[in-house]
């Protein structure tokens, strides 16, 4: 008898997960332990609540090209930056724990990053803007349903911007077209033509 090994469909889009009930950090941390050892996967914690979320390609391939145009952006500009991705960035006393799906230090390195990007595949879940407000991280950038939208901390909270707070000559509507293009290659081009 012979065993056939059938490859599982490949994810396409992102699934969420969030647990029922209320979780300690101490617990947090052991169901944080297993999932590390699950490729794919990402566990997020604010105050008792768990979301695990699956990654799909094409929330890579914006992840990255959204990347590689804030890097072309930086060179051009002569903004020196420190690119940080999805480091875990957790404060149990703020009873908080997340992975960005990028991240970057303006200038030089500080307790937190100054920019953060969230690529948004699957709505839903818990507040993502609180996450980040805890940690009082300046800047916020969700991409979802194919448009970006910038998140700017004020004192109390967050405000969605037009423009960028941190790169104010930044041409978003540019940026985001750029983003939704099928073809990095050419978003990369027409993005560099722009700053010339």
């Amino acid at each position: 008898m012979t065993t056939k090994i059938i490859n599982p469909p490949p994810i396409l889009t992102d699934q969420l997960f969030l647990f029922p009930g209320y979780y300690s950090w101490q617990q947090f941390q052991t169901l944080e332990a297993a999932i590390a050892q699950m490729p794919g996967l990402r566990i997020s914690y604010i105050d008792g609540w768990v979301e695990i979320m699956t990654i799909s390609q094409r929330h890579e391939i914006i992840k990255n090209i959204i990347s590689l145009l804030l890097g072309l952006y930086f060179l051009h500009k002569r903004i020196e930056f420190i690119p940080v991705g999805s480091a875990t960035r957790q404060n149990e006393n703020k009873s908080v724990s997340f992975e960005p799906d990028a991240s970057y230090y303006i200038g030089e390195e500080k307790e937190h990053p100054d920019l953060a990007v969230e690529v948004a595949i699957t709505s839903g879940g818990i507040d993502k803007l609180a996450k980040y407000q805890r940690l009082q991280i300046t800047e916020v950038w969700f991409w979802e349903n194919n448009q970006l939208a910038v998140y700017h901390g004020s004192g109390e909270g967050y405000e969605q911007v037009s423009r960028s707070g941190l790169l104010p000559d930044l041409d978003l509507e540019l940026f985001q077209h750029c983003v939704g293009m099928p073809s990095q290659l050419d978003a990369m081009t027409e993005f560099m033509k722009s700053l010339a």
